[in-house]
């Protein structure tokens, strides 16, 4: 589950890690109100205001920008409020801006010059270890640092089970090139990051850029959070942080009733249960010159109403040129899931797409005989081939 920056912000704070002052607003006029309570209480003169949408790139877009004044913060936050923000992390259409974050201005001027770092928390999945990434490169996309100057990346691989060592913490600040109070304080800070990584259930915490002030204090000025799904029932006040106005509706939709549902590019829609399954059809589709347009697993209980339920997901998806209904019968009986087709079939009236249905497993051929006495548009296989050549033969 993906947050939005003030609320990464808020998991961060919790944890001690000093973070770049805001708060959110939904209108020009909340935007004001909140510069002025920002200024009350941390002497701000100038604010950033920030879109609040699940994507990077915002700058880029226009989403972030400096006023200051207040009559500034209402008239850059009357532009970004309701305006379908375009970076290069969306969509052609953009997404749609419900929020800013008005935010204390951190580069005011000192003994020394503000510096800009990188950092993440992330799992490394080749090795089984957490791992923390960062560069003396903040402010700029990681991708291209890493195919521009790679030798500016690092990284610090954490067992899960020692968790982050004080030496660890030393030479991340120490090969960013800090020293001083700037040094101790970079120690704190990646200290209380892993800690809000590792203690929220977190899948990722990306933080560009790190801020160095002026008078060498440490923060995070930006906060990209992604939460892993499956600890949620660990983290109640987490899981109220959902937006799902910044999620896909169908993927929404598809939670809702208990169905696995990501939204893919292509023109053959999947039903299948099982995630093997399900990405060896994926596979199955490519190769027969589709690109599936969808993963769905319907787990191991499809019956009509589930069925159903699924036909209609993946038909909301107008680039839908095909179905390929891929079920192994092992706890759920082909027959079953047959006639579960049948009858939604029936339920849902015309459909305009061809549907191949391969079924393998306990029953299979009965559940043929279903398919194929049920006098409905349904092309039946049961090989794997089979059911990639009538692919094929349908998007001809």
């Amino acid at each position: 589950m993906n947050l939005h920056e003030y609320q990464g912000k808020e998991i961060l704070s919790s944890f001690g890690v000093r973070i770049q002052r805001g708060k959110v607003a939904t209108t020009a006029a909340e935007a004001v109100e909140a510069a002025k309570k920002l200024t009350e209480e941390t002497g701000t003169g100038w604010h950033v205001i920030k879109a609040q949408v699940h994507a990077g790139g915002r700058g880029k877009g226009g989403g972030v920008k400096l006023a200051k004044n207040l009559q500034e913060v209402e008239q850059i936050a009357g532009e970004i409020i309701g305006m379908n923000l375009v970076t290069p992390q969306t969509s052609a259409e953009g997404k749609k801006v419900h929020q800013v974050l008005v935010a204390e201005d951190v580069y005011y001027p000192g003994d020394s010059e503000p510096e800009e770092y990188y950092m993440s928390v992330l799992l490394n999945r080749a090795t089984g270890k957490n791992m923390i990434m960062y560069s003396t490169e903040g402010g700029m996309d990681i991708e291209e640092v890493a195919e521009k100057t790679p030798h500016l990346i690092f990284t610090e691989e954490i067992d899960p089970a020692t968790g982050l060592l004080g030496f660890q913490a030393r030479r991340i600040a120490f090969n960013l090139g800090l020293s001083g109070t700037a040094f101790k304080e970079m120690t704190k800070f990646v200290a209380a990051l892993y800690k809000a990584y590792s203690e929220s259930d977190s899948s990722l915490f990306e933080i560009n850029p790190v801020l160095k002030t002026s008078d060498d204090k440490i923060m995070a000025v930006d906060a990209k959070v992604s939460l892993d799904d499956n600890a949620l029932y660990r983290h109640k006040d987490y899981a109220a942080m959902r937006d799902k106005r910044e999620e896909n509706p169908v993927e929404v939709e598809a939670k809702e009733v208990g169905l696995n549902y990501v939204d893919l590019d292509g023109n053959v829609g999947c039903m299948v249960n099982g995630a093997g399954l399900a990405m060896a059809t994926m596979d199955l589709i490519k190769q027969a010159g589709g690109e599936p347009a969808n993963f769905l697993d319907v787990g191991g209980t499809a019956d009509a109403e589930r069925v159903e339920t699924a036909f209609n997901l993946i038909l909301k998806d107008p680039n839908v040129k095909a179905i390929l209904v891929n079920i192994f019968g092992g706890i759920v009986r082909c027959d079953r899931v047959a006639q579960g087709i049948v009858d939604a079939y029936k339920n849902m009236g015309t459909i305009n797409v061809p549907i191949i249905v391969r079924l393998q497993g306990t029953n299979a051929d009965i559940a043929k005989e279903l398919i194929d006495n049920s006098g409905l548009d349904v092309q039946s296989a049961i090989q794997f081939k089979e059911a990639a050549d009538k692919v094929q033969q349908v998007l001809a």
